[in-house]
């Protein structure tokens, strides 16, 4: 909380909370739409799946034919109660559907059906790292509402198609203050506020499929000034995206103040072939709306013991969960946060410890080697190669000297590739078995010692560094199965 304070105080006294670019602070506020999980639709039984032939979804209801009524999902007023479990949010007891009216070829009713005055879920934060630094992002609300349909321009010449299977779909839209000082921030509370919607299953967070839509609020002003006028750069559908966009925006307004224009609010799109963003239609306020409660739905009422019931079947989250490796593994804070960006990760580094990993060492090689190479992979936890038994099996072996790091790295190369699938089979057939032999050994550090002798010079006039030269030239020289550490002391005790 004192954090959440200080930014605001600071923000109040014009103190900037983030880094200058050319001089300004940037301003980020977002607004998130997050589809919720459910089979059919906020107020009818249409189906909400992907992929179905346009039009074919959309229901008596969604079209508002005359006579219809809308009927509130309950699976869908669930989803909302657990994001403001999971955030730390207000649900509130008695809340009103509104209508937003607004006309777009794809919005069949003339308007949507949202929540203004009263929403469902009041307030929270959002937790997150940025790099090592943790940062924290207040909610202003999340509420309930339905999307409209999709208006088709690709297929047509000369004219636009409707398709209005989205019409009606459940969405809530997540509402932050202004609290992100970068682009860095703002990709990383998106990422973070993703992770919690598919953590607690209310979203599957495809957002190339348009389940999670991000709009991002930009503004820049000099540190002391009041806060610029902003743009919004609407469904934003990429981590990668996001960041191109809101760079390219700060930049263009910087550069628009530069040379003595002014920023006028505008809703803006991202172009992702150009990477620039170019305005689409004047920014509404919520008076353009005309907003008023929604005479077909009576106020949302939520009994506690609804709230106590859907309580008790939330998931571990990952702040919890983070909590937890820190406290019972030792493992950093930074490292916790790592290992809980998704359930999956989760899983697997629990597997892995429960089979006998040392944590530590387990969390190493997860956020280490695994990350590096999923990453270039493009893959997820759940299709690697190397299963979390495997894994246990082989920190093991590093962990009773069976296996120096050279050598593990080659056995997770085997594993990887499909090369083995025993960790111990892998050791035997490629002999990597650690140097027991000391005659050897010793033979080996005679060798180097002699054809290095301007770094032995070096370490006998006092230079560490020139030690470590000589190290890399014995586990070189012994294919890595030397031991490093008895490979030091024995140099120094050759060398003394």
């Amino acid at each position: 909380m004192s954090e959440t304070v200080n930014t605001f105080e600071a923000q109040q006294q014009g103190r900037p909370t983030g880094p200058l670019v050319r001089g300004y602070e940037v301003i980020i506020g977002f607004e998130t739409h997050a589809q919720l999980s459910t089979a059919s639709k906020i107020f009818s039984r249409a189906s909400t799946a992907f992929g179905a032939e346009p039009n074919t979804q959309a229901c008596a209801v969604d079209l508002a034919l005359p006579g219809t009524l809308p009927v509130m999902n309950k699976g869908a007023v669930e989803r909302a109660i657990k994001l403001g479990l999971a955030l730390g949010s207000h649900i509130a007891p008695r809340s009103v559907f509104a209508r937003k009216n607004y006309f777009y070829p794809d919005l069949p009713k003339g308007y949507q059906i949202s929540q203004f005055e009263i929403p469902v879920v009041q307030g929270g934060a959002v937790s997150f790292f940025v790099g090592e630094e943790q940062k924290t992002v207040r909610l202003v609300r999340a509420h309930l509402e339905e999307d409209a349909g999709k208006s088709l321009h690709e297929d047509f010449v000369g004219q636009s198609g409707i398709d209005l299977n989205r019409a009606g779909t459940p969405l809530l839209e997540i509402v932050t203050e202004p609290d992100m000082r970068s682009t860095a921030e703002a990709v990383a509370y998106a990422k973070e506020l993703h992770k919690i919607v598919t953590w607690i299953s209310i979203c599957d967070g495809n957002m190339q499929e348009g389940s999670f839509r991000c709009d991002a609020n930009v503004s820049v002003r000099r540190p002391g000034e009041k806060l610029g006028t902003r743009r919004e750069i609407k469904n934003l559908n990429s981590f990668k995206h996001m960041q191109q966009a809101i760079d390219y925006e700060i930049r263009w307004q910087i550069d628009e103040i530069e040379d003595g224009r002014k920023i006028e609010q505008a809703t803006v799109l991202f172009n992702e072939g150009t990477g620039e963003t170019r305005a689409m239609r004047a920014k509404e306020d919520s008076a353009d709306y005309r907003y008023f409660p929604d005479p077909d739905l009576p106020p949302l009422v939520i009994a506690s013991d609804w709230i106590e019931r859907v309580k008790a079947a939330m998931p571990e989250l990952p702040r919890a969960m983070a909590e937890r490796y820190v406290r019972d593994h030792g493992l950093s804070e930074y490292d916790a946060a790592q290992l809980t960006q998704s359930a999956a990760l989760a899983g697997y580094f629990d597997e892995a410890v429960n089979a006998g990993a040392t944590p530590k060492l387990a969390s190493n090689w997860i956020t280490g080697e695994m990350a590096r190479r999923l990453n270039a992979a493009e893959i997820g936890i759940e299709a690697a190669p190397v299963k979390a038994q495997q894994l246990a099996q082989l920190v093991k072996r590093i962990v009773d000297g069976t296996l120096p790091n050279n050598a593990a790295r080659q056995v997770f190369e085997a594993l990887w590739t499909g090369e083995g699938s025993d960790v111990d089979a892998i050791i035997e057939a490629k002999d990597l078995k650690p140097m027991n032999d000391t005659g050897a050994l010793d033979k080996i550090l005679d060798e180097v010692i002699a054809k290095n002798a301007k770094n032995v010079e070096e370490y006998r006039g006092g230079k560490e560094k020139a030690l470590n030269a000589l190290v890399g030239q014995v586990m070189k020289a012994s294919g890595g199965k030397a031991n490093p550490a008895q490979v030091t002391e024995l140099l120094k005790a050759k060398l003394a």
